[in-house]
């Protein structure tokens, strides 16, 4: 019996040992950091840039592969957790996680920190599902339960935002590798902790792992994300229409696949319940325009206000401290009004912020733009930390590693599609700047690539050449940026109405409604 579960031998109840919450706390630094390594390579971008000088195509994939490994693989680590144990893969992530850090940090070319970002997905995908999971099987009261999804969900939330506050501080000393190297140290206590405090669990009777369905499942969310993503950058070609085709047609030998199955990787059905998919659908865009905007902001107050990086970082500090707020009071406020309200209202509030953002020009105070990343972080507090609750709370615990799955790669598509969708949009309207005159043919392809391409290729020109080449790029970054915030403001606002019909009815304490 684990310190979190213990029976009182003469009723045979459990009784709650505060070795829980010090269990959770385990989790909380795996989310943590997870979180975090999406969005800290935000304000590492220039710097990064101007070392491997990778292309704005590279750039994005430099931004987004981790988060699409992580997508395409969650649901298979999620499985896998529930057959082989929950702690084990947690702890087996983690060491692989710190491991691949330091690859991250001494990469040498675009090429070989693409592959590093990847890599470092596979290992992350293993420890999202299973700190989720493992929250499952800890609480078993329903409130406690919600408290303890909450205090994970505002971590979750919150480390999206807190990354660039940590880059920043790192940038500001050290070199952009430095941002990787600090995740070996918290996974090492993460390790040496959980190893003594966190239980075991996992599906009695799960079944065999399937490597099909996982092989299926990879292709099929990379391929459709891929096919996205070009889409949006470069409009429709060959390779978008094979990379669509193969994803869906991956996608939906998989889910055949899992209705055939006697012990699936992922139970379908549950999917048709209309709570759980419009809880999954509020969690994929809720993440969406939180991370989409942190992103691209982080590169706005560098690069077009010159502000450094660890005050940018700073900056982007609402976010987290809104999501916080909200996540642990979010699931208190959907029993006492209702889970739709919750939803829909921090849907609606994040999709107001990113409108805001349309107006932001080069010289637009800090008020404005942190007001609307506070706004962003409250109603992401609420969204994510109720429908990550209805998710979880759907299942028996022995498939929560499967439902956690399912929860988590909402989350992590919905960061992949948001830096993808709104920086290809960033980056296509971008591109199109025109060059002032007298910039050489050689330097203004450079600009084009990306922001701190331009600002790099600007260093060998005459002042005034060069003052006018890095105003054209900036202002070019800023109407990119404007488009993709009102479309991203479209896509929330529109989800905010879906959220409260496909609600109807949910109750957190009730689970799925039928």
């Amino acid at each position: 019996m684990s310190r979190t579960q213990q029976l009182n031998p003469s009723t045979g109840t459990e009784v709650r040992s505060p070795g829980r919450w010090l269990a959770l706390s385990v989790l909380v630094l795996a989310v943590l950091l997870v979180a975090v390594d999406a969005t800290v390579l935000g304000l590492a971008t220039p710097s990064l840039s101007e070392d491997l000088e990778p292309s704005g195509t590279q750039l994005l994939w430099i931004g987004d592969i981790y988060s699409f490994v992580i997508a395409g693989l969650l649901v298979s680590m999620g499985s896998l957790g529930d057959r082989i144990g929950r702690k084990k893969l947690l702890l087996t992530g983690a060491t692989a996680f710190g491991a691949v850090s330091v690859l991250n940090a001494y990469a040498t070319s675009p090429e070989m920190m693409i592959v590093a970002r990847a890599l470092l997905g596979v290992a992350g995908a293993t420890l999202m599902p299973s700190t989720l999971a493992l929250i499952r099987n800890i609480f078993h009261d329903p409130k406690e339960r919600s408290l303890a999804i909450g205090i994970w969900g505002a971590t979750a939330s919150a480390g999206a935002a807190i990354g660039p506050v940590v880059g920043g501080a790192l940038l500001q000393h050290f070199y952009w590798g430095s941002v990787f190297l600090i995740n070996l140290p918290v996974m090492a206590i993460l390790v040496v902790v959980g190893i003594k405090l966190l239980p075991e669990s996992k599906n009695p009777v799960a079944g065999p792992w399937d490597l099909i369905s996982v092989g299926l499942s990879l292709v099929g969310v990379i391929g459709v994300v891929y096919a996205v993503k070009e889409l949006a950058s470069h409009g429709p070609t060959l390779d978008v229409a094979a990379a669509a085709v193969i994803g869906v047609v991956a996608l939906y030998a998989f889910v055949r696949r899992q209705h055939a199955l006697a012990a699936p990787l992922l139970d379908m059905r549950l999917f048709k319940h209309r709570g759980f998919s419009g809880a999954v659908l509020a969690d994929l865009l809720t993440v969406f325009g939180l991370s989409g905007l942190v992103f691209f902001l982080s590169q706005f107050l560098q690069l077009v206000q010159g502000r450094e990086p660890l005050e940018a970082g700073l900056a982007e500090l609402p976010a987290a401290i809104g999501a916080v707020v909200t996540g642990l009071i979010a699931g208190r406020y959907a029993r006492r009004y209702s889970v739709r309200a919750v939803v829909a209202g921090g849907l609606g509030a994040i999709g107001l912020a990113l409108a805001v953002i349309t107006l932001v020009h080069k010289e637009t105070g800090y008020p404005l733009l942190g007001g609307a990343l506070l706004v962003v972080g409250l109603g992401a507090g609420f969204s994510f930390t109720v429908t990550a609750d209805v998710i979880l709370s759907s299942v028996p615990k022995e498939q929560a590693g499967s439902a956690s799955a399912v929860s988590e790669t909402a989350y992590e598509l919905g960061a992949a599609l948001g830096i993808a969708l709104l920086g290809s949009i960033v980056t296509g309207v971008y591109s199109g700047f025109a060059a002032p005159a007298g910039v050489p043919a050689d330097v203004a392809a450079s600009a084009h690539e990306s922001l701190g391409g331009a600002v790099e290729a600007s260093t060998g020109l005459a002042p005034d050449t060069a003052t006018a080449l890095v105003s054209a790029a900036q202002e070019a970054f800023v109407d990119g940026l404007r488009i993709a915030s009102g479309v991203g403001a479209a896509v929330l606002l529109a989800t905010a109405v879906a959220a409260w019909f496909l609600l109807k009815g949910q109750r957190l304490e009730e689970g799925v409604q039928h």
